[in-house]
């Protein structure tokens, strides 16, 4: 009984962690013409640290997954709590964009990825009901990163210079993210025999049969195109509304509206992939993605970017949290932190593309028209590469047979 009343706990650590570590690294786009204004450093190159922070990210998740699994996910985000909140008041000092990429980019992202990996395996591993909902609570969590912390970054950048407003945010990270990590407990699940309950995950299978298997390369695939996807709407959609003439300061409450619509979005997507089942679900979120992303070129004023930014925001938030469930349903326990930091690993690289290539549509061809249309295409090649998805086969109990 106590373990069923302390999982909640647990979804509530991993949303909170989660949405201050995001909010922290998106603090960013808010920060970075007030940076570049201040440093001379170009928008590029103070941009750049976001898509270094992505690479990061994916090349330290499956080593904290992997940490994670091994030692326990405490130790894990207590280490990424510390991190994120130091490299902040660390990079708020940077007298050289180097030494801003390194510290906001590879410090900060490499930090973030032990908060993701750790806690959506952990959250998982505590669920044998509404696991979908659950992992969706922690998204939502995580989801609230724009309405919050986005909005603190912005009142802090119009009342301080961008040095100061990255120490307050250091010390708002600290205070929130250390005691919270403290809460973080092992999955009861770990303790009990090694042997599946139920045919719920495949039997004898070890972690390097995992990590060579269809389904984990399908999800990778799946998950690195899905990302893919939505990096470039969610990073560009701003400066996109800026370009049509809406005036910065409304453009930014685009991103807020997405992020709302991602609540919803999140509930929903847990609620259908309880009822209908993770795949189903994700199989057909994933062709709505590719939708909501061709959207935004019809978008113009206010008004329709509002439209196509909650369309959007609901539909890609509510997707991300069913690989989780698809993992758990198809991957032992005790290797969750792995493969699920593996899933992470693509989907940064899939954010990462974002960033740049709508930089280089954009000064290509002087429109965003080209990164909605590619993202388009990309998301649905996302959709027919988890067609593909088989799970493992089911190992049916033995029965002896009584002696006749």
């Amino acid at each position: 009984m106590e373990n069923s009343r302390y999982r909640w706990v647990m979804v509530a650590a991993g949303g909170l962690l989660g949405c201050v570590a995001i909010g922290g690294m998106f603090s960013l786009p808010v920060l970075l013409q007030p940076i570049a204004r201040d440093t001379g450093w170009s928008v590029t190159g103070v941009s750049s640290a976001m898509t270094i922070g992505f690479l990061a990210m994916a090349f330290t998740s499956m080593i904290w997954g992997t940490l994670s699994d091994r030692f326990g996910p405490l130790p894990v985000v207590l280490t990424g709590s510390i991190v994120i909140a130091a490299s902040l008041a660390l990079a708020s000092l940077a007298t050289s964009l180097i030494a801003f990429q390194i510290l906001f980019g590879v410090m900060i992202g490499g930090a973030t990825a032990a908060i993701f990996a750790p806690m959506m395996a952990t959250v998982t591993g505590w669920f044998d009901t509404h696991r979908s909902l659950a992992v969706s609570l922690v998204s939502a969590g995580m989801g609230m990163a724009p309405m919050t912390m986005s909005p603190l970054a912005a009142w802090l950048v119009s009342n301080h210079d961008w040095r100061t407003s990255m120490q307050i945010l250091a010390l708002v990270v600290a205070a929130i993210m250390i005691p919270v990590s403290l809460l973080v407990r092992r999955a009861p699940a770990l303790d009990a025999p090694a042997a599946p309950a139920s045919g719920d995950t495949p039997p004898n299978i070890s972690l390097a049969e995992a990590l060579r298997s269809p389904q984990f390369i399908i999800l990778l695939a799946t998950n690195f195109f899905c990302c893919a996807t939505h990096s470039g709407p969610i990073i560009h959609t701003v400066s996109y509304a800026v370009s049509c003439g809406i005036p910065m300061i409304a453009a930014v409450t685009i991103y807020s509206v997405e992020g709302l619509a991602g609540m919803g979005g999140r509930l929903v997507f847990g609620l259908l992939g309880d009822r209908f089942g993770a795949k189903r679900v994700l199989v057909t979120g994933l062709l709505l993605q590719a939708f909501g992303a061709l959207g935004y070129v019809f978008a113009q004023h206010l008004a329709e970017f509002y439209a196509a930014g909650a369309l959007f925001g609901f539909i890609y938030a509510g997707t991300m949290p069913l690989y989780s469930v698809l993992v758990r349903e198809n991957f032992p326990v005790r290797m969750l932190g792995t493969v699920i930091g593996g899933l992470a690993m693509a989907g940064s690289l899939g954010m990462a593309t974002g960033p740049v290539a709508g930089g280089m549509i954009y000064d290509g061809f002087g429109s965003y028209a080209g990164l909605y249309i590619g993202s388009f295409v990309v998301g649905l090649g996302a959709f027919f590469i988890i067609l593909t998805f088989r799970p493992f086969p089911r190992t049916e109990p033995q029965v002896v047979a009584a002696p006749a």
